[in-house]
């Protein structure tokens, strides 16, 4: 595990997702909301390298905002998400 642990690995986490028409988009300053096609209580999806590994579900740790792995995702699923 010695060279493996060295690996730097980039992790993401989605919180969901939007489709917008781009004059929207061009238009958004500051303060402008996008609602993404998600609830409070869904899952999110955490990514190692854009690759998905887990669900997980929001938590806040005092001044920190962080996630707790509900699901991590297999091999097996890993190859039907792409």
């Amino acid at each position: 595990m010695g060279a493996l642990s060295k690996v730097a690995v980039e992790i993401t986490v989605v919180l969901g997702q939007a489709s917008l028409p781009m004059h929207q988009l061009l238009r958004m300053g500051r303060g402008a909301v996008i609602e993404l096609e998600s609830r409070p209580t869904d899952d999110v999806v955490v990514l190692a390298n854009n690759h998905p590994i887990a669900k997980a579900e929001i938590v806040i740790q005092e001044d920190r905002i962080a996630v707790a792995i509900t699901d991590p995702m297999s091999s097996d699923d890993h190859d039907h998400s792409s």
